[in-house]
């Protein structure tokens, strides 16, 4: 866990718990004030003219992270902003790729979106702003993943990712994410090897400069194949992971559309 320019006092990671209760018990009023020396950006911010309602909570989500990420590495990725907290999200004990930053100043987030799609070492990372409610809920699954335990699951909850994934209808088709640059059709098919697919039947997106963008849409026989085809989300093709998600002709036609 980070504390840089003016939130630093001394201590060092052992008090992350500590700290990040600090957090959550002083409320928005934590960053209100001006950013620090490592503020690094030349656009001066603009004064705080929130009357009614205090300033929002500086966290972004990010999505995509290599699997060796390190706090240090999302540190240098956002060079030039405050990094008072790093939590990396975790399922079964596993880091799944996606991270909370909290920033020390809320017009930073403006600054840390603007890093969307920009690469960490071979992998793209995507960017997200985020609320309060979701870094808690993001601190709540760690303890409770932590003590082998579940949180508490009495009160409604949006649905995951995964969740999502898996009510997600079916149409025949997926969208991979994070494939290398280097990836060509052939890669796709031994990536699925199991199923059978053509050439014809894998769609490599290509970025506005006409270079592969890290994502593919990949048509199956069938629904039944695409669904059995999900199994193979979040395993690795060469030395990067691949995400895989239910897509539709509709979104695979805009996607291939924007990269001609």
């Amino acid at each position: 866990m980070f504390y840089r320019g003016k939130f630093t006092d001394g201590a060092d990671g052992r008090e992350m718990g500590a700290k990040r209760q600090r957090i959550i018990d002083q409320g928005p009023s934590y960053y209100g004030a001006s950013p620090g020396s490592s503020f690094m950006y030349s656009v001066p911010p603009p004064p705080y003219s929130y009357v009614s309602q205090p300033p929002p909570f500086p966290v972004v989500r990010l999505r995509g992270l290599p699997f060796d990420c390190t706090e240090a590495d999302v540190a240098e990725f956002f060079h030039g902003l405050d990094i008072v907290d790093v939590l990396f999200v975790h399922k079964n004990g596993k880091f799944n790729g996606e991270a909370f930053c909290v920033l020390g100043y809320p017009l930073q987030v403006d600054f840390a979106l603007q890093k969307n799609r920009q690469n960490m070492g071979r992998r793209y990372v995507e960017v997200f702003r985020s609320k309060r409610q979701e870094y808690y809920k993001a601190i709540a699954n760690e303890v409770a993943d932590a003590r082998g335990s579940s949180p508490r699951r009495n009160i409604p909850r949006a649905k995951s990712n995964d969740e999502a994934k898996d009510s997600a209808e079916h149409t025949g088709i997926l969208r991979l994410r994070g494939l290398p640059f280097s990836a060509g059709k052939d890669d796709i098919m031994e990536f699925f090897k199991d199923f059978v697919l053509s050439e014809d039947a894998i769609h490599i997106v290509m970025n506005s400069e006409g270079r592969p963008s890290g994502e593919a849409f990949v048509e199956f026989a069938n629904a039944e194949d695409s669904k059995a085809a999900m199994s193979k989300d979040r395993m690795t093709l060469g030395s990067r992971y691949i995400e895989l998600f239910p897509s539709s002709p509709e979104e695979m036609d805009d996607a291939l559309s924007r990269g001609r």
